[in-house]
């Protein structure tokens, strides 16, 4: 059960290092208990979201603090979960504690890089990394080398012109060289996709605006608790970790069968069809709604027959509709013979759907390879070994294809192409109806028409009962 950030206590850096002393002075922790503990919650957050199966490659770039050694601890537990791990620890910490824990994944032959040994392009090598450098109790500005570290944690998420896939970054505490108090002060820091808090979420995590905010403190004792007067979220059956997350706001206090009717109202109808749509493209995220932008796209080619499947939209503006595929794909001839096509969006839990109509055109090979590489390296492998409609002798001939290649792939470090039969389709839309329906039966359609008025799109609207 997720819970709601606002009714989380945020720590500043002063009543965090007081709990830290409590913990490890009168109540008997040991550092090295804590860092266990703190690692494992990380590795099992990252366990939840992100499956082996699909991000396996896992870089934890370690500090030569606290926090370096609970990466280190995160890093030993993710290749117990079935992750390749490979850490970066460039600073190593002569202590006991932290020689063990390198020595412990050591022993499980997990690789150490280098600083210069990382690859230029870290997205193309790993699926997550793990910002593991500074925590709460760190000041100043960062030395070398964890500036230059931190800097590419950074441009990860400054997309360049062939807009790649970027890695999962996922902080621990704090995301390194952010203020433990104010947050990302500049707005140039890292901007993880996870933060994983300790013990509690210090005042800095109110600024972090990435999809999963966990909690790994299962092991803060009542006593804490009661004298800091803290509210933490439960824990749910064994998990080590918990997620804090603000819950969907629904704007609209009715049944679900009869959900924003109102809408329909006269005066409550938006002008462009496109409006209309994000709004309901935001009612259906606010409810819940998994995968809001999955459509049934029917094509037909010359010969007028139908065929339908449903497909992910990539992009929806004004500019229109966006999905890729195979050009040699059943739609991809039906559009090369027919250039027109309908998508239906279909949210059964709101009972609305959103039927538009329109002409299909390619994207430009340009548009098309930022596309592909948008997607996650495992999909653009899977685009290579699987030509869609073909004849094959067996599932398992494909599943070998996409080895080999991965396989290729992986031993080689090479760019990964895109196949000249891949590329991307934009509907642009002639017609809209949206549909509601009703508890009484008695369904609500508006339809919206396109106009070219001065070489200008303008939008009639009609309003009936389906």
């Amino acid at each position: 059960m997720a819970q709601n950030p606002e009714t989380v206590s945020y720590l500043t850096q002063k009543e965090a290092t007081e709990i830290d002393e409590l913990l490890m002075g009168p109540l008997g922790f040991g550092v090295d208990q804590l860092m266990e503990l703190a690692g494992l919650s990380v590795a099992a957050a990252i366990a939840e979201v992100y499956g082996a199966s699909k991000y396996s490659r896992v870089l934890t770039i370690c500090g030569p603090g606290n926090n370096g050694g609970d990466g280190l601890v995160a890093a030993r537990h993710l290749h117990h979960f079935g992750y390749r791990s490979a850490v970066c620890y460039p600073k190593r910490t002569p202590k006991p504690l932290y020689a063990g824990l390198a020595t412990q994944l050591e022993s499980l032959s997990v690789p150490f890089l280098s600083e210069e040994d990382l690859p230029t392009e870290l997205s193309e090598h790993f699926d997550i990394i793990v910002d593991a450098i500074f925590g709460f109790s760190f000041k100043g500005a960062p030395r070398s080398p964890f500036d230059s570290l931190i800097q590419r944690l950074v441009s990860l998420k400054k997309f360049d012109k062939t807009q790649k896939a970027s890695a999962i970054v996922v902080s621990i505490d704090i995301p390194s060289g952010w203020h433990v108090e104010e947050g990302d002060i500049t707005g140039d820091g890292i901007k993880p996709d996870m933060l994983v808090s300790l013990t509690a979420p210090k005042l800095g995590a109110r600024k972090f605006v990435g999809q999963h905010h966990f909690l790994g403190g299962r092991f803060v004792p009542p006593i804490v608790v009661d004298k800091f007067k803290l509210q933490l979220p439960s824990y749910s059956g064994t998990s080590m970790c918990a997620l804090i997350e603000k819950p969907p706001q629904i704007e609209i206090q009715a049944p679900r069968e009869n959900y924003l009717s109102t809408d329909f109202l006269e005066e409550k109808v938006e002008v462009d069809p496109f409006d209309q749509l994000q709004k309901w493209i935001h009612h259906a995220v606010a409810a819940g709604v998994k995968d809001p932008n999955l459509v049934a796209l029917s094509t037909a080619g010359r010969d007028g027959k139908l065929s339908s499947r449903i497909v992910q939209l990539l992009s929806v503006d004004n500019n229109g509709f966006v999905w890729c595929t195979s050009f040699e794909s059943q739609k991809g001839r039906d559009l090369s013979e027919n250039p027109h096509a309908s998508i239906l969006f279909y949210w059964d839990m709101l009972k609305r759907q959103v039927r538009v109509e329109g002409s299909v055109e390619k994207l430009s090979d340009e548009e098309s390879e930022q596309y592909f590489h948008k997607n996650p390296r495992e999909i653009r492998i899977r685009s290579i070994a699987s030509e869609q409609s073909i004849v094959v002798p067996g599932r398992q001939v494909l599943h070998q294809q996409y080895e080999e290649l991965k396989d290729y792939f992986d031993r080689s470090f090479s760019f990964i192409p895109r196949p000249t039969n891949w590329g991307g389709y934009r509907l642009k839309p002639e017609f809209f109806e949206f549909w509601q329906g009703e508890e009484s039966r008695v369904h609500l359609k508006l339809q919206y028409f396109a106009k070219k008025v001065d070489e200008r799109i303008t939008w009639t609207v009609d309003q009936l009962t389906a």
